[in-house]
This record gives C-alpha cells, structure tokens and sequence, in this order.
C-alpha cells in the first residue's frame, strides 16, 4: 500500500506538467481577447477589435504580427526544445529534466506576468515554451516508468487529462473578468512550482538507474 501511495503522490505531483501545459495553452487566446492586454501590448489591434465589432471574423480583427508571435512562440519554443529534452532525459534523468522544465515554467511566469512591452511577453513565452518541451518529454515517459503494469492504462491517460484540465482552468479563469490579465498569466505559477517542487522530491525511475549504473 505504501509503493502505492508513493506512485499516487509521485504522479499527481509529476501530471503537473501536463496541467500547466493545458493552461499556456488555454490562457494565450483568453489574454488576447482582454480589451486591456489588447490596449498595453497591441493597441492597434484592439482599436480594430472596436471597430469590427459585428462586421468582421475574428481572422481581420487579430490579424497582427505581434499577438501571432505571442501565441505561436510557445509552440515553435517547445519543438525546438523537445529535442534538447531528449538528450537531457537520457543522459541525465527523468527527475532532473522535470526539475529543468519547471524552472523554465517558473522564468517564463514570472516574464509574463510582469510584461511592460511585448518583448518580454515573447521571452515569456519563450521559456514556457522550453518548459512544455522539457516537461512534455520527461513527465509521460516518468509516469510509464514508475506506474505499476496493472495501473499503466489508467494511469497514463491521465496525463492527457491533465492537460485537458489546464485548457479548462484557463477558460475559466479569463470568463472572470475584470481580473486582470497579469493574474490570469501569473495564476500559471502554481503549477509550476508544484512541478518543480515535487519533481525534486522524487526518486529516480529504477530504468534510470540501470541504464547510468
């Protein structure tokens, strides 16, 4: 019971990533439809916004070089990244590749949620974007490792289930305006550091430590 209840702890601390994942993802188009992040970061585009309103598709409203590299450089960040991950996960570990994605996490949160021009947003993102890499190849293959085999289908699905659950969290959170959105991007901490917490926690996969042994 105890293995058990350490695989239960290790994995709801771990399924972090995909829950902070879920929520970058979910709260870039929620910010982005805040008339006062439109007003700090992309004037021109809410003075557009005002003037569609009713006539036009969101595609004409938003169509901005500025809030597209704002939403697409997590994406393009974490491609990149997946493949550092790959070698860092190898060579060093599950558990520090964990630790590294949740520091990225916690450097792009604290960018984001302090932004006064946009160059800080992209690097904000940026470093999500490092860490969605990081975490997205690190987390599920820990999961898989540590879950015992009668466990492996229930278990596993839950990382995508996690990540489901931050897209819903961050739709939730952008429908309580006029929350401002330095809290909606700065809520995306608490995950972050839970993840970054509890992987320094946890125990190396026993695969792992074969493969360095």
């Amino acid at each position: 019971m105890a293995g058990f209840a350490y695989v239960a702890i290790a994995y709801l601390l771990a399924a972090m990533g995909g829950l902070m994942f879920g929520y970058d993802v979910g709260i870039s188009s929620g910010v982005t439809s805040m008339d006062d992040f439109l007003g700090k970061f992309f004037p021109s585009v809410l003075q557009r916004k005002l003037q569609l309103v009713g006539k036009e598709g969101n595609y004409c409203k938003y169509d901005d070089q500025g809030v597209q590299a704002f939403t697409s450089s997590l994406y393009l960040t974490g491609l990149v990244a997946t493949f550092a991950a790959s070698y860092t996960t190898q060579r060093f570990g599950r558990k520090p590749t964990m630790v590294i994605a949740g520091l990225f996490f916690i450097a792009g949160v604290v960018f984001n949620a302090a932004a006064e021009n946009l160059a800080m947003l992209i690097i904000g993102r940026i470093l999500l974007g490092c860490g969605v890499g990081f975490a997205n190849q690190a987390v599920p293959l820990y999961l898989s490792e540590i879950t015992p085999t009668c466990y492996w289908g229930g278990l596993n699905i839950l990382f995508q289930l996690n990540v489901t659950i931050g897209i819903l969290i961050a739709n939730l959170v952008v429908k309580l305006h006029p929350w401002s959105w330095r809290l909606s991007l700065g809520l995306a901490g608490i995950p972050a550091v839970l993840l970054t917490v509890g992987s320094l926690c946890l125990c190396e996969t026993v695969e792992m430590a074969v493969l360095i042994i």
